[in-house]
């Protein structure tokens, strides 16, 4: 049979697209012994740690490859490859036969450490990568290219964490926009830690227009500039946006409101400023919003809407503040909330306490006042931290009896009161209790001692009795703090062998005795303790323990009872860190101290007995305080070479004599050099002046000194406090000086300095304290060719120098923190005082010795709000200038002993805060004026040895000065110098002067008087007599009185009650 040519081109096609169907679906199958062979050689290229290894360790030959740890198969094909924590450190380059497996759809190979290597170029060939994690796993340098081409990406994971100093991933060439372009199905984008350094619009434009699908976008810590760009806008589906610690430097836009599905929001510590839009807040879908660490960041909470879906609202170190909204308790599903070191106040609502989802509540370094919010409905809240508020009210134990799974209660610096309920100790979870800062006052009680806690801060409060013994069964304690209460009692520091996790203990400033009988206890059976302060507890002796504590790192057993000798081996212990040994008895150092080396920092022997020369054992020294103690020697001269880092050096109140070495200046980080009231003499060396960079402080006062000071000064001058006073240095001012731009005390008195006024000084606009006392400056104080002032000033004593010509009225206009009201004083009260080490509270605090009420008051703190001039003993003539007056906030005010004329302006009297003037050993004349009667807190007053004249005023504050306060004025009269002033207007002189008629008896008058004493006689007479007409009488004169001085009801009832407060203080 014939087959019709037709049929058989049919015939042939049929096979050949039967044949081609098999061939393909053969090739579509990946044979078994690639895919394994390959996966087994990509084992053997790369470099791991098998003992870490829970995936490559196990791949072997002869096994089902797809069901190997990390490996996935689709149709024999590897699909999905988890190298992520392996600990692989090398060996994938573009040879890998990792780039054979072109099936891979999903690769991770994050948290590995490919040491600092590039990402391989090789990546290209994946085509199929839907997935691709490389995170944190040690890839430096540009991206390539070659990921670009990855089209089927939706998922591309290079984050990287970066530490400033260390090479990171960057993309510069390409830029981010050559990177993204073609990657559209992009769907997550994680670039964190990776190096982009691109402004606002570049990088939001190229996101925006690429990535269409995008619904992740984390892009931390990028180096990334704002503005934040409208463009994003375009991206509808996204829901999570990362920006933190990037420098926007920019407002967050409002619009970031409009993205319908927005999850999260992250932008803490991005260097945002203006006003955070409230309607962000309000986002129906927002589950997190981190702004935390945006100082410049303002704002304030919204009315939250109902059943929202926040879960997470992190503020911390925001510029937020207002109250909290009444809706936070709308918040149902809120179960991290921190919004420490804000600035909101009023109370928390107690509308929170019925958030059931509350695990983590930080509400520290607020103003919120109030109660304390139990939040009794989350039972799963593990911390609560109001530290730093200004909470009041009482802590009941009923109240936390459901927090059973709560580890952290943190209520320090707040007002509370009360008793500290024994129940606290017991919840059953709870392992850090800090309480102090507060007010709690009583007994510590005896409590179950089941408890878990690991660290108990009660110190600062008004805890009273003995400390308790349950203390001694916690197992697990680590930290006990009960510093600063009215504990009294004995501790037995031989019990302490009980607590064997301790670590730091501190006891001090109470009324504590510690015992220690080392008769019971083994010193090797003591915990390992880190730090131990024993301040303040009557304590006698060096305990025999310590000797064994090799861990030891920060001891204090000051102001104490210890005499005799520092033993040798205090000095022996390994990580001594920081040593307090101040305020004993201490006479000597145990010897021998030869090669003896320590790692002492911080080293305090102040105010002790000892002699001779001062221990220097360690290079590395931070501080040192030798203040205060008898030692005569010498300075060594190679002392420097001992300071090379310290930075508080101090010898003060000493017997030490011959010059200062040097070689001082090579303390090259000093901050502090205080060597004052020793017998030090010879010439200041002129490296000191000379150092720049670190010296804020130097302190040489009350020695012998000698020579000039030296004007070396330099340009960038660190200085903020000079003390030169009480020694024997000549010569002019140093003009350099002014090169001190930061100085705050410059204390020049007592000296033999001979120039004229610096007027140099005025352009430091940081100038708080100025003495030039008893020196032999002279001419006028006026500075005419300056526009500088000093906005700062407020203690200048210039007294006992020869300064002549009128007092500069229009320089005291300048001085405004003399000036402005009581309040504003108030509201800045603090002390001058310069903080040494950084993470301590340890401080170097100036002092000032100034003339005040007449007495020479040392000042061993100046209180910024203390006001004080003094420029008496002087040859300053003219008038006192109105403007003295504008000086508000003025307390001492001496001009006395010049030759100053003229009246006392009336203006004084605006001076309210003013408590000592003296105006005394002038030619100052007139009325004293009357309005002085308003100067309620005036205590001293001098005005004698002038020319004034007429009444002085009877009134209630002037009437308590006694006569030596007007003495030598020889036209004054008045009560307060017993002269009779028969005219107010007539001056005892006139009365004096005037001629003495004879005067003849009227005996009209004397009739009319006897007659008037008469009849006076019998009314008083009567009303003594008869108590019953003395009752009316004076039930009558109280009622007319009050109906004419309705007033006096107020006024007579409080004089009631001192009398009667009098009289129950004498029973």
């Amino acid at each position: 049979m014939r087959i019709p040519l037709f049929s058989w081109h049919l015939l042939i096609l049929i096979h050949y697209v039967s044949l081609s169907v098999h061939v393909f679906v053969v090739s579509s199958q990946c044979p078994s012994d690639d895919q394994q062979s390959l996966l087994l050689q990509l084992k053997n290229s790369l470099k791991f740690d098998s003992a870490k290894s829970n995936k490559l360790k196990q791949w072997k030959n002869g096994s089902d490859y797809c069901s190997w740890e990390g490996v996935s198969c689709k149709d024999g094909c590897v699909s999905h490859l988890d190298l992520s924590s392996e600990s692989i450190s090398g060996g994938l380059d573009n040879s890998s036969a990792l780039f054979d497996l072109q099936h891979i759809e999903n690769l991770n190979l994050a948290y590995n450490n490919f040491n600092n290597t590039q990402i391989p170029s090789k990546f290209d060939s994946l085509t199929g990568l839907s997935y691709l994690n490389l995170s944190n796993a040690g890839f430096v340098g540009q991206i390539p290219i070659e990921i670009s081409l990855l089209k089927r990406l939706v998922t591309l994971d290079l984050s990287t964490l970066y530490l400033p100093g260390n090479p990171s991933l960057k993309l510069e060439n390409p830029h981010l926009n050559v990177l993204i372009r073609n990657l559209s199905k992009l769907t997550e984008l994680y670039l964190d830690g990776v190096s982009i350094s691109a402004q606002g619009t570049e990088w939001c434009e190229a996101i925006s227009s690429s990535l269409p699908k995008l619904k992740v976008l984390s892009l931390s810590n990028c180096n990334l500039s704002g503005p934040i760009d409208i463009s994003l806008l375009k991206l509808h589906a996204l829901s999570d946006i990362r920006l933190d610690y990037n420098d926007l430097s920019a407002e967050v836009p409002e619009f970031f409101s409009d993205f319908p599905n927005l999850n999260s929001l992250h932008l803490s510590i991005s260097g945002l400023d203006g006003t955070f839009p409230k309607k962000i807040f309000q986002v129906p879908t927002l589950q997190t919003i981190d702004l935390s660490g945006n100082q410049q960041l303002q704002g304030s909470l919204p009315e939250f809407p109902k059943n929202g879906s926040l879960r997470s609202l992190v503020l911390s170190g925001a510029n937020f503040t207002g109250f909290f909204p009444n809706s936070m308790g709308d918040l149902k599903m809120l179960s991290r909330i921190d919004v420490s070191s804000c600035n909101f106040t009023g109370s928390i609502p107690s509308s929170m306490e019925n958030l059931t989802q509350l695990i983590y509540v930080d509400l520290s370094m607020n103003k919120f006042n109030g109660s304390v919010p139990f939040f009794s409905m989350a039972k799963n809240l593990t911390l609560i931290n109001l530290s730093s508020n200004l909470l009041t009210g009482q802590i009941n134990s009923s109240h936390w009896e459901n927090h059973t799974n709560l580890v952290n209660l943190d209520l320090r610096f707040n007002l509370l009161d009360g008793t500290i309920p024994p129940s606290l100790f017991s919840l059953p979870g709870l392992q850090k209790l800090q309480l102090s800062n507060n007010q709690f006052s009583g007994q510590l009680l005896e409590f179950a001692t089941i408890s878990v806690l690991d660290t108990l801060d009660l110190s600062s409060n008004n805890l009273e009795g003995p400390i308790p013994m349950s203390i001694f069964y916690l197992q697990g304690l680590k930290i006990l703090s009960l510093s600063s209460n009215n504990l009294s009692g004995s501790f037995p520091l031989e019990l302490l062998p009980q607590l064997k996790n301790l670590s730091s203990l501190d006891l001090s400033y109470n009324s504590l005795s510690i015992n220690y009988n080392t008769t019971n206890s083994s010193a090797t059976s003591f915990p390992q303790i880190t730090t131990l302060k024993l301040a303040s507890v009557k304590l006698r002796r060096f305990p025999d323990f310590l000797q064994n504590q090799s861990h030891l790192s920060n001891l204090d057993l000051s102001q104490n009872q210890i005499h005799g000798e520092i033993p040798n081996w205090i000095w022996r212990l390994n990580n001594l860190f920081q040593l307090n040994l101040s305020c004993n008895s201490l006479e000597t150092l145990e010897g021998p101290l030869l090669n003896v080396t320590s790692s002492l920092s911080i080293l305090d022997l102040h105010s002790n007995q000892l002699q001779g020369q001062i221990p220097l054992f360690s290079q590395f020294a931070l501080y040192l305080d030798y203040s205060r103690n008898n030692f005569n020697s010498s300075i060594r001269t190679d002392i420097g070479d001992f300071l090379s880092y310290t930075t508080f050096f101090s010898l003060s109140s000493n017997k030490f004599h011959g010059s200062i070495p040097g070689s001082i200046c090579n303390a090259q980080n000093l901050q502090v050099l205080d060597v004052s009231n020793n017998s030090l003499s010879g010439l200041i060396p002129e490296c000191l002046t000379a150092v720049s960079g670190t010296l804020a402080v130097l302190n040489l006062r009350r020695n012998n000194l000698s020579g000039t000071v030296p004007d070396k000064f330099p340009e960038h001058c660190s200085l903020k406090t000079l003390d030169l006073n009480g020694n024997q240095i000549g010569g002019q001012f140093p003009k350099s000086l002014a090169n001190c731009t930061m100085l705050e005390v410059l204390n020049l008195g007592n000296n033999q300095i001979e120039d004229t006024f610096p007027c140099m000084l005025t352009s430091i606009s940081t100038l708080r304290v100025l003495v030039l006392r008893s020196n032999k400056f002279y001419e006028h104080t006026g500075c005419l060719n300056t526009n500088e002032t000093w906005p700062m000033l407020q203690i200048v004593d210039i007294a006992h120098n020869n300064f002549s010509g009128e007092i500069p009225g229009r320089c005291l206009t300048t001085w405004q923190a003399m000036m402005g009201d009581e309040d504003d004083a108030q509201s800045k009260l603090k002390h001058l005082r310069l903080k040494i080490l950084k993470f301590t509270e340890v401080y170097y605090q100036d002092t000032v010795t100034v003339t005040n009420k007449g007495l020479d008051m040392e000042l061993v703190k100046i209180l910024t709000v203390f006001t004080s001039i003094d420029i008496s003993h002087n040859k300053f003539s003219g008038s006192i200038p109105e403007e003295v007056g504008e000086l508000k906030l003025l307390h001492g005010l001496n001009l006395s002993s010049n030759a100053l004329t003229g009246a006392i302006p009336t203006s004084l009297s605006n001076l309210r805060q003013l408590e000592s003037i003296d105006l005394s050993n002038n030619k100052l004349g007139g009325e004293i004026p009357a309005e002085f009667a308003e100067l309620t807190f005036l205590s001293f007053l001098n005005l004698s040895n002038n020319q004034l004249v007429g009444k002085i005023p009877s009134t209630a504050q002037l009437s308590t000065f006694s006569a030596a306060s007007f003495t030598g004025n020889k036209g004054l009269c008045g009560i307060q110098l017993n002269i009779t002033c028969n005219n107010p207007s007539e001056s005892p002189d006139a009365v004096q002067k005037a001629p003495n008629h004879h005067r003849e008896i009227n005996w009209g008058v004397i009739s009319v008087e006897i007659g008037f004493t008469f009849g006076f006689g019998i009314a008083i007479g009567s009303l003594v007599l008869c108590k019953r007409w003395s009752k009316w009488y004076y039930k009558a004169m109280y009622n007319i009185l009050l109906k004419i001085f309705p007033q006096l009801e107020e006024r007579i009832g409080i004089h009631r009650r001192h009398v009667h407060i009098n009289q129950r203080w004498k029973r």
